[in-house]
């Protein structure tokens, strides 16, 4: 028996049909080691030793793969093909080393780039040993992270109250959107105008031509830069009299792009499906590990993380077939298309991702197939089968045109696109970013000498505009041409930024938070080595050279930890002043924004003499008055800092964290938006000192509403809570909208029902209220607001239970009923299978967690509910547990 190790049960099932029962295939689901959350975990006095421990399913997954080799022939590991995957193998052969298990056993390294049955066989027909030079630059990329966060996070929480954290990659992501959003602010339109020319030809075909030059001289865009300008031009146009200068067409080629790296995928995800870079990579790794395609589970994609971009001589080929079989033999160019990789440091040892049989055709898998598994398998397939295609074939046309009015000539051109042949345009076109829409026009006939009848004569006004805000599409395209970050990493940098609330999203845009602007503020300012592009390019470009075994990874973190402690060393004798009084400076133009009238920004709008500055509070940073406690007033950073802002008086009588937002018209009492200890949150009116005082009514924010999105009248909305949204078709009784512990939720009577992601508690109708209750009430759902209900993925055949995906008070967990098991943090609940499932409880029972009722309590138990008679409350312990020293928690992506 030979024993082999992948990271998911979806991938074990399938590579285990592949090879049969000579083979007992086995899931380390993801990694099962990890640095410990507290100081020393990597050790810069001891050459950077570094201290491992099991996770907390990693000595079950340890035990049981020891468990397996016991008198097995071979251990083979086969985990992923790149730097994360070798690291995974060497983290289960390490720990079964430690554990005294191989005894003997000879231990293989297998890769394959696809999830098929030619690709695993070949594979293990070609073993190698644990590449140790990716090896160790996965330990330099884990330390490096381990390094910065552990050492950098603690001084933001000391120096900036309400920073989370900061990461190697993750920081200077955020620094690209906040200074895009700073030239944003800083940006000031310029007016220009454009003046269109309606030309008709002899034989009556209408066409545009716009003004490009006069005089002699050129005309550019931003040329026409008043009304009376362009009025002048307009007036003389109207007199002029026009005829064709020149007609020049010249043939043109359009190449296709190349296949797909994790990069463009997930670029054109975002672009096209609308699927954010997390959701993107979770899809395809379904797709890669395998799917059911009618009864066979194959994987129908390649390995998803590479920024290679060239494909197998084989695929090739294949692709080349079904090009000639489904669009005709036009379509396969005279020799098949090799790409290179422009992006810096890319590292090309892997294919493109594509699919693994070009002959599978999207149409013909897509009813074996999720919905968004089918749209993303089509844009790959399709993106794939492209890049083999023949070029498309167009005519360009230019027609210039001149205006003579007295001594005075004016030139007007227009240009005009023909698609002779579409080649690969046919059945694919990259979306671009941000770009204008240039309609394509074809040109009627014309030859030089035509006179042309004048039509009409437009000219418009127009306003240069900023840069756009990064989608998350363009700030991966922007990291990857940096060399910031690699492919596996993007979709988590960007995940950890929004986690963090450094950024949101807002019309598919990444718009910085003030924290975000804060922390890049903080880091410019003391740590500005460490967010700057080329040196986070240049580290990673180190890294690749460790695992191309061409420098030490020791010899790297030396050199990195040298200049970054002292750096650190430097901040302790850093003072609060100092930290605002550079925030002050930095900031200024955003927290600080110019009236318009030549006043000082910074002067205090109630007491007239004080000094604006940036402040920080217990729960963050805000803006206050220098004359404090004299003047109280106080405001929220942010960008305008005059909404709802009234005489400036904060209701804490000057204390942050606390933003006015107007007041209640039925009751005059002022309605704020405060921080707390569990969130923001809003409240009607003051607390009073008084005993026995009523207490104010407060409101918590749902979840996903941003305390920058709320104004005066969704916080009087949120406070009306609950609010009637129907009357119930049977009992006539009102049904409810509220906010709960657990979320929105309707009421009706003792049943409640939760409501969906995609509800809003203060606009769900009617109509969808009593959907919800209806349902709860034939689901016997009465009491408490109802729990996750979770998502069915199945029965398990063995047990004969029915398997259920929850969410769970600490995060998703998957049950049969006896046993639960918490997800992993590598495994997303919508995205779990069956398979996935049964062998997550399985594990939990067989290490002895979650383990059933006595069957003497189970039969107790049924009794009192067939008699009616409620359960006895088990009764607490008095005493409390005492609280345990929180350690250090590790920081976002590196």
């Amino acid at each position: 028996m030979k024993v082999v190790v992948v990271e998911s049960p979806a991938k074990a099932k399938t590579i285990n049909k592949y090879l049969g029962r000579d083979y007992e295939v086995i899931a380390s689901f993801g990694h099962i080691r990890d640095l410990p959350a507290k100081d020393g975990s990597v050790d810069p006095e001891q050459d950077f030793h570094m201290v491992w421990e099991l996770a907390d399913r990693g000595a079950s997954r340890v035990s049981e793969i020891a468990k397996a080799v016991k008198g097995a022939d071979k251990l083979i590991l086969a985990t992923d093909p790149d730097r994360e995957g070798e690291a995974i193998s060497w983290h289960v052969l390490e720990a079964l080393t430690a554990r005294k298990a191989l005894k003997g056993i000879p231990v293989e390294r297998v890769t394959f780039n696809a999830i098929t049955k030619a690709s695993v066989e070949a594979a293990m027909r070609k073993p190698r040993e644990i590449d140790q030079a990716l090896v160790d630059a996965y330990l330099a990329r884990r330390a490096l992270d381990y390094l910065v966060g552990f050492n950098l996070s603690p001084v933001l929480w000391r120096k900036l109250p309400g920073a989370r954290s900061a990461g190697r990659v993750q920081s200077v992501a955020l620094r690209l959107v906040v200074e895009r959003e700073m030239e944003i602010e800083r940006f000031k339109p310029r007016e220009y105008w454009t003046l269109i020319a309606t030309l008709t030809t002899a034989d009556g075909a209408t066409f545009e031509a716009r003004l490009v030059g006069a005089d002699g001289k050129r005309i550019q865009r931003l040329d026409v830069g008043t009304g009376d300008e362009a009025a002048a031009f307009k007036r003389d146009l109207e007199l002029a009299t026009f005829q064709v200068a020149s007609v020049e067409a010249k043939p043109a080629k359009r190449h296709p792009q190349p296949p797909f790296t994790t990069s463009t995928l997930q670029q054109e995800a975002s672009r096209k499906l609308g699927m954010a870079p997390a959701q993107t990579m979770r899809v395809a790794q379904r797709l890669y590990e395998g799917v059911d395609i009618g009864g066979e589970t194959v994987g129908i994609i390649t390995y998803m993380r590479t920024d290679g971009v060239d494909m197998a001589p084989e695929a090739i080929q294949d692709a080349r077939r079904v090009i000639g079989k489904e669009f005709g033999d036009r379509y396969v160019p005279d020799v098949p298309r090799k790409y290179s990789v422009k992006a810096k440091n890319a590292q090309e040892a892997h294919e493109a991702v594509r699919p693994t049989d070009m002959s599978r055709l999207p149409k013909m898998v897509a009813r074996h197939l999720e919905p968004e598994q089918a749209r993303l398998y089509d844009l790959i397939w399709t993106r794939t089968m492209a890049s083999q295609m023949e070029s498309a074939e167009l005519e360009r046309t230019t027609v210039d045109v001149t205006a003579k009015v007295g001594p005075r000539q004016i030139d007007l051109r227009a240009t005009g696109q023909v698609v002779k042949f579409d080649g690969f345009l046919t059945l694919y076109q990259e979306g671009k970013d941000d770009e204008e829409d240039e309609e394509s026009r074809r040109l009627p006939p014309m030859k030089a000498g035509d006179p042309l009848t004048r039509e009409r004569i437009s000219s418009t006004q127009h306003f240069t505009e900023p840069p756009p805000r990064y989608s998350e599409a363009s700030l991966v395209k922007r990291m990857e041409e940096l060399g910031i970050g690699r492919p596996s990493t993007y979709a988590a940098v960007l995940q950890t930024l929004r986690d963090r609330e450094y950024v949101k999203i807002e019309k598919k845009r990444l718009q910085p938070e003030d924290k975000g602007r804060l922390v890049t503020g903080f880091l410019e300012s003391f740590f500005r080595r460490y967010v700057e592009y080329d040196f986070t390019a240049d580290l990673e470009e180190q890294l690749d050279r460790v695992s191309n075994a061409e420098i030490d990874w020791r010899a790297v973190l030396r050199d990195f930890w040298r200049d970054f402690s002292a750096a650190i060393g430097e901040t302790k004798e850093l003072r609060v002043t100092d930290v605002l009084e550079a925030l002050n400076g930095l900031l200024g133009p955003h927290i600080f924004p110019d009236k318009g009238d030549g006043s000082n920004p910074r002067t205090c709008t109630v007491c007239g003499t004080g000094q604006l500055s940036l402040k920080l509070g217990k729960f963050g940073a805000f803006i206050g008055c220098s004359n404090y406690p004299e003047c109280k007033y106080t405001r929220q950073l942010s960008a305008s800092g005059v909404e709802g802002e009234g005489d400036g008086s904060s209701a804490e009588g000057g204390q942050p964290g606390v933003r006015v937002l107007g007041d209640d018209p039925a009751t005059g009492l002022p309605v704020t938006l405060r921080d707390g200890r569990f969130g923001p949150f809003l409240q009607l009116g003051e607390a009073s000192t008084e005993k026995g005082a009523e207490k104010p009514k407060r409101s918590s924010l749902p979840k996903g509403l941003s305390p920058s999105a709320v104004d005066l009248q969704k916080a009087l909305a949120l406070l009306a809570l609950p609010r009637e949204v129907a009357r119930h078709p049977e009992t006539g009784e009102p049904i409810l909208a509220n906010l709960g512990r657990f979320g929105p939720y309707v009421q009706h009577g003792k049943t409640y029902a939760n409501l969906g992601k995609d509800d809003d508690v203060l606009e769900i109708g009617g109509n969808r209220a009593i959907d919800l209750i209806v349902a709860k009430e034939q689901s016997g759902g009465r009491g408490r607001p109802a729990a996750d209900p979770g998502r069915p993925l199945g029965t398990d055949a063995a047990s004969g239970r029915d398997l259920v995906v929850k969410a769970g008070k600490y995060g998703p967990y998957v049950t049969d009923g006896e046993v639960n098991a918490t997800l992993p943090k590598t495994m997303s609940a919508e995205a779990l299978t069956l398979d996935e499932g049964i062998a997550l409880v399985n594990a939990k029972r067989a290490s002895g967690g979650g383990k059933p009722a006595k069957r003497g309590a189970v039969r107790k138990t049924a009794t009192r509910a067939a008699s009616g008679a409620k359960p006895a409350a088990k009764k607490r312990a008095a005493k409390k547990p005492a609280a345990k020293k929180t350690a250090a928690k590790k920081t976002g992506a590196g």
